[in-house]
């Protein structure tokens, strides 16, 4: 599991997609953003590979403060923690008794959850923002403008004004897919949430950019 990689599948089509403009895309995303101030669901998550055979699955529940602190936990098939509070990115392995820490990449292009700021200059600054409408459901494909990303496109699902699936694909074809469920959106979070103290005797890795 990787917090860069977020790929969901939408399979309701109840009319048949209308595209618009792009500006009209980035505008309209960052309208359904812009009051998003945290949010909380469960997910369900799987990775397929170039030809769609399913390479690993999990679920759990994620926690998110803008701007920059997020709380993501894996309860199965195996618990993993990844957590920020807004300047490093900590991964915690408890099987394993290992934690990665390294710094939170601030780009956009690198760290998608930070789209989630909703800024209608650095959307389309970054990224090639077309929209389209299917019954209650929007959705909006993004594609980064700097080919140095982690990913060739990303899509955002809202069914009525509510974020509840994402779409990624990276450059070899692999798919990361994930559902969110029991969404709650701007109810109040303790900070304590996207702090994690590493127990003793965990064997700690520091990474930089």
């Amino acid at each position: 599991m990787t917090v860069n990689k977020i790929l969901a599948v939408l399979t309701m089509t109840l009319i048949a997609p209308v595209s618009v403009l792009a500006s009209e895309g980035a505008e309209r995303l960052a309208e359904l953003l812009e009051p998003l101030e945290t949010y909380v669901a469960d997910f369900e998550q799987q990775i397929l590979d170039g030809s769609g055979q399913r390479l690993q699955e999990a679920r759990g529940r994620m926690w998110l403060s803008r701007p920059g602190k997020f709380r993501w936990e894996v309860d199965a098939p195996y618990e993993q923690l990844v957590v920020s509070a807004g300047e490093e990115v900590i991964l915690y392995d408890p099987d394993l008794e290992q934690a990665t820490v390294q710094p939170l990449d601030q780009r956009v292009t690198h760290t998608p959850a930070l789209l989630l700021s909703g800024s209608a200059d650095e959307l389309t600054g970054s990224y090639e923002v077309t929209r389209q409408q299917q019954g209650v459901s929007e959705t909006f494909t993004l594609v980064p403008r700097n080919p140095d990303t982690l990913f060739e496109q990303l899509k955002m699902t809202f069914r009525g004004e509510t974020l509840d699936l994402l779409q990624m694909t990276d450059s070899t074809g692999q798919r990361t897919a994930i559902a969110f469920d029991n969404v709650r959106v701007n109810e109040p979070l303790d900070d304590s949430r996207f702090t994690f103290e590493i127990p003793a005797g965990t064997d700690v890795i520091r990474e930089t950019l």
